[in-house]
């Protein structure tokens, strides 16, 4: 491995090698940065705080006698997510919610249910959860999860509960960085945690193989646009907080690179040739300083447009 660091998008990791190095085991790396990660509570509002530096962040709704999660991150950060959770209040954790399967996000569920947290997610989490699950582009497999790490509660489409004078909807955006992903919206505070289908200041991961694609999260984005008002407190998969112009930066980012990439496949090119093109060129200022940079990311839409 080479020039491998935390930094920029929470949660995710920075190469300051060179692209190539995309070709190496991502999961193996990132877990070892997790090991000895930085939590970082960060106060939203209505009783809600961010988690960062495990894998994907982890919204909190804390109430006087137990928690509500978003996202579990990656299990070797446990004693530091302990840590930053006691940090809080010492409630524990009573539900546990994944935006999708991937496991940044899943990977510590086994832990938070066994200090008391049901799982709740969306139908296909616990399908994929359930096997062995190959995503290509990290060249990883990831074993089926202990039966204690999957979901108890199951969404398909839309649903809601009642959390200590918080409702909480949950939402299936259907594929779109996945098949799993679905939104968790706390309605009075009036904040959004949209998983995986938004990331702050950073090119996304698309999972092609597990139900994911371009156009999936184009139609993702547009939702986090409309469910989203300008007082909104919008917490992404992986970077900062944002709100609904973020929203409205990485909705136009997609569309932006799905037409330049799309174009370019219409015309014949191949998939090395439209790499070599730099479609993204001009954005990867802004978006491409995390482990998914410009090439990989153009890899990524190519592979997905139909």
């Amino acid at each position: 491995m080479r020039g491998f660091a935390l930094a920029m998008c929470m949660g995710l990791a920075v190469w300051s090698g060179s692209p190539a190095a995309h070709a190496e085991n991502l999961v193996d790396a990132i877990n070892e940065e997790a090991k000895a990660a930085t939590i970082e509570v960060i106060p939203v509002r209505g009783g809600i705080s961010v988690l960062t530096g495990s894998g994907a962040n982890v919204t909190v709704l804390n109430s006087a006698h137990e928690k509500l999660l978003v996202d579990a991150g990656i299990s070797y950060s446990k004693a530091n997510m302990i840590r930053a959770l006691n940090s809080i209040s010492s409630a524990p954790p009573r539900y546990l919610v994944n935006t999708d399967f991937h496991w940044d996000h899943t990977d510590g569920d086994e832990w938070v249910h066994m200090m008391g947290a049901t799982i709740i997610g969306q139908e296909n989490t616990l399908n994929r959860l359930s096997v062995e699950t190959r995503v290509d582009d990290w060249d990883f497999t990831f074993p089926a999860a202990p039966y204690d790490a999957r979901p108890v509660f199951v969404v398909r489409y839309d649903k809601s509960m009642h959390f200590h004078g918080t409702t909480i909807e949950f939402k299936y955006y259907g594929p779109a960085h996945t098949d799993t992903d679905i939104w968790a919206y706390f309605v009075e505070p009036d904040v959004l945690a949209t998983g995986d289908t938004f990331c702050n200041g950073c090119y996304p991961f698309i999972d092609n193989h597990n139900g994911g694609s371009i156009d999936g999260m184009i139609r993702a984005a547009r939702a986090n646009v409309a469910k989203a008002s300008d007082h909104t407190v919008v917490v992404p998969g992986h970077g900062p907080i944002g709100g609904r112009a973020e929203l409205i930066e990485f909705q136009d980012m997609l569309i932006a690179v799905r037409g330049k990439v799309a174009a370019l496949k219409s015309a014949g090119m191949s998939r090395a040739q439209v790499i070599a093109a730099k479609p993204t060129e001009d954005l990867d200022a802004k978006w491409g300083g995390s482990v998914i940079d410009g090439p990989f990311f153009t890899r990524l839409v190519f592979d997905g447009l139909k």
